[in-house]
């Protein structure tokens, strides 16, 4: 599958910024009946994004429909190490998705409860940050 990135974005590098506040959107469970919702603020990568829906999909092995609540529009850049100051900001090395507390990363439909569960379960697993499970009807 091909990499999780914008298809084209205003300014290629982008400044790290600060993650304040709680999420004012993304925040409910929408189009599935359960949810994965972060507890924590950070950045999620591509990669780990990538992760997680093999690891639901491979559980729910075709039963039910998942929906990524999240998309890595953040560049990440970095300098090589052991490289001398200057020569301007290094290389756009991933993309990120900013998450805040509240955000609702993943979202299951069309399963039990108890399996949906078990699936978000494995998808915490490889997030970078505390994930709690929500049932739709649930706010931040």
């Amino acid at each position: 599958m091909a990499r999780m990135m914008p298809k084209r974005v205003k300014y290629r590098k982008t400044q790290r910024g600060r993650i304040r506040g709680k999420a004012q959107r993304g925040n409910r469970v929408d189009f599935g009946d359960f949810g994965l919702k972060s507890l924590d603020r950070g950045w999620i990568t591509a990669q780990q994004i990538e992760a997680g829906r093999i690891a639901a999909s491979h559980f729910l092995a075709g039963e039910g429909k998942i929906w990524i609540r999240i998309f890595p529009q953040k560049s990440v850049s970095s300098t090589p190490a052991e490289t001398r100051m200057g020569k301007g900001k290094g290389e756009v090395e991933f993309w990120a998705a900013v998450v805040r507390p509240g955000t609702v990363l993943y979202e299951v439909g069309g399963v039990p409860e108890e399996f949906a569960r078990q699936a978000l379960n494995r998808v915490a697993h490889k997030m970078p940050v505390r994930c709690k499970f929500v049932k739709r009807g649930h706010k931040a």
